[in-house]
């Protein structure tokens, strides 16, 4: 036989986050974690990307008990985790303390190789973890974030690769999220990597552009040691090359691989039909798309425009979106399109798409991306971008975490008001505070039965006869909130029509008569249905302050009463996992204020009235 060819498998995070929207429950998951736990893969990929955000936002999971459970039922194999350095596993620049924290927690929950890269492949902000893995005994993949650009040549990654060797690292992980790695880059660069930097070399590549294959093949032939693979009924598309195909096709050539195909075969038949479970999530009639080589836009981010310009009834311009993504990256010094700055550049194209006009509305994070607050960019920042963020202030220099005070002693204190046990939970509270909050108001109501899990199915056995996919939003009544979710819709019969409604996850019926107008002073306004349910007007003057796109309040800012001036900060509105700051269009007084953190806005509601001077 010929030289031995590693695999890692991704399907339990990565391919579950391209293919599913990282939706799969923990009870899902650990039963294929425990056969592929016996079928020879060198590490399985199970924790950190979106995974530990979705646990808590979405799932109603503890990330660390998820991490436990993988621990326990996969003991023989080396479990990893993709971190994104001094972003650890969210999307602003964390202090030392906490990175330091984090990693320190991660390898006694059951991490054993970290995959640590920086969306910039600014070095500087993968140090800290980097050093911390190491000191805990583990094995550390230092990863060099894959993009297409005048700047990114194969010379570009060989220094950012030595740069990485020099901080120990054990492996260079050339990750290629967007599938845009090609057979020829990819062996040119792996030969020179293991020519110069003399490391061992893994090589991540997404299926999107359908190249993947060929890529890894070269990849191979080139020196590569260690592929990423998914069980085929959970690859391809926009996730990754499937274990059964790539080892069949590299034992041909004469490599040798330790797969067990037999065990593989039993993964992919039970994933099968949990995916089924989760058809709603389902990327499968959107890909592949050989577009992604012109446009770079890797498949959940492209998800993520779709989803937004729907609700904006914009759909009709997502080609313009994908030319505006372009722009905005050159602009900014062709950032790679990965977490965060995938999110950063991303999220301001379609800004400036539906705003009608380039960086009229600008996110905080790309104001801070352009500070230099991220890293450094990899090409300059056009000046005339810089003027228009951030008008005369001049870029930091200096790493963006020098800037940064301790917080985790502050975090600690904070956590444990709102519910924290454990110094994990402190750690997620660090990471998301508003998110964490909720989940462990969630966690308390379910410890006393007053809550339930979410739901996974559309339609449940109870709900059968419904025919409409839910809506959730949040409703203020006498100073309490109430998540509502519409589980469907029943045929109308008199009075009205009857709806599925639960209530804090109790399931209730009532008839529903349609509500078509709303008095707004003395005009009468069409609203939509999430506006009714909170009881927000629309937003029709000047000083009515909305939201240019969907998404949840994370801060406001000001009060009934308070003095605001042009340009003044009124409250931050998540959407597209990045904080947008809606400022104030005019001088005058505050009025009212329709919306509290945790509420869900859409684009035309009047979330702050102001009385112009």
């Amino acid at each position: 036989m010929g030289r031995k060819i590693e695999f890692t498998d991704v399907t339990l995070r990565d391919g579950q986050q391209s293919l599913l929207a990282t939706r799969v429950r923990t009870e899902d998951l650990l039963p294929a974690a425990e056969k592929l736990d016996k079928a020879g893969f060198w590490s399985l990929e199970v924790w950190g990307g979106a995974t530990f955000d979705v646990c808590l936002r979405f799932l109603k999971e503890d990330p660390w008990e998820r991490l436990r459970k993988f621990k326990e039922v996969a003991p023989n194999t080396k479990l990893e985790m993709l971190l994104r350095g001094q972003n650890v596993v969210g999307y602003r620049h964390y202090p030392d303390d906490v990175v330091e924290a984090f990693v320190k927690k991660a390898a006694e929950n059951g991490i054993d190789v970290f995959r640590i890269f920086d969306a910039l492949n600014d070095v500087r902000n993968m140090e800290v973890a980097i050093t911390t893995a190491k000191e805990e005994g583990k094995i550390v993949k230092g990863v060099l974030s894959y993009t297409i650009s005048p700047v990114h040549t194969v010379d570009y990654y060989i220094g950012i690769a030595k740069q990485l060797r020099d901080l120990g690292v054990d492996i260079i992980s050339i990750k290629d999220q967007a599938g845009i790695l090609s057979p020829k880059v990819a062996y040119e660069l792996v030969k020179r990597l293991k020519e110069e930097v003399k490391l061992p070399v893994h090589v991540h590549a997404q299926s999107t552009a359908a190249m993947a294959e060929m890529t890894y093949l070269k990849a191979v032939e080139a020196g590569a040691d260690i592929i990423d693979t998914d069980v085929s009924t959970w690859s391809w598309l926009t996730a990754h090359p499937a274990v059964e195909t790539m080892t069949y096709a590299l034992k041909e050539f004469g490599y040798e691989t330790n797969i067990d195909l037999s065990i593989i075969e039993e993964v992919a038949d039970y994933l099968k039909e949990v995916r089924k479970k989760y058809k709603k999530y389902d990327t499968a009639e959107k890909w592949p798309d050989a577009q992604v080589l012109i446009h770079q836009i890797p498949g959940g981010m492209m998800s993520n425009f779709i989803n937004q310009l729907k609700e904006n009834d914009a759909l009709d311009k997502l080609d313009e979106v994908k030319k505006e993504v372009a722009r905005v990256r050159e602009d900014l010094g062709y950032p790679p399109l990965v977490t965060p700055t995938s999110q950063i550049v991303g999220t301001q194209a379609l800004l400036n798409v539906l705003q009608g006009e380039r960086y009229k509305v600008v996110t905080k994070e790309t104001k801070d991306y352009v500070k230099g607050l991220y890293g450094r960019p990899p090409a300059p920042i056009k000046p005339e971008i810089i003027k228009k963020i951030i008008g005369d202030e001049q870029p930091i220099q200096v790493r963006p975490a020098d800037l940064l005070e301790p917080e985790l002693d502050k975090c600690a204190e904070e956590a444990q008001k709102v519910g924290a046990r454990s110094e994990e939970d402190i750690l997620s509270f660090c990471l998301f505070p508003q998110v964490a909050k909720e989940f462990f108001e969630w966690r308390e109501k379910f410890e006393k039965g007053e809550a339930l899990p979410p739901e996974v199915e559309e339609i449940t056995e109870e709900e059968a006869c419904i025919t409409k996919a839910p809506v959730e939003f949040n409703i203020t009544l006498h100073g309490e909130v109430y998540h509502i979710q519409i589980a469907g819709v029943g045929s109308p019969v008199e009075g009205g029509t009857p709806y599925f409604v639960r209530i804090d996850g109790r399931l209730e019926e009532t008839i529903v008569q349609p509500i078509k107008e709303i008095e707004v002073g003395e005009k009468m306004e069409t609203l939509p249905s999430e506006a009714k349910a909170a009881g927000r007007p629309k937003a029709v003057d000047v000083g009515d302050i909305s939201s240019p796109m969907p998404g949840k309040v994370v801060s406001v800012k000001v009060s009934p009463g308070d003095k605001v001036k042009k340009g003044d900060v009124l409250l931050i509105v998540e959407a597209m996992k990045m904080e947008n700051e809606i400022h104030s269009p005019v001088n005058g007084t505050v009025e009212e204020v329709y919306v509290r953190e945790g509420d869900q806005v859409n684009p035309d509601e009047c979330l702050i009235r102001i009385m112009p001077d």
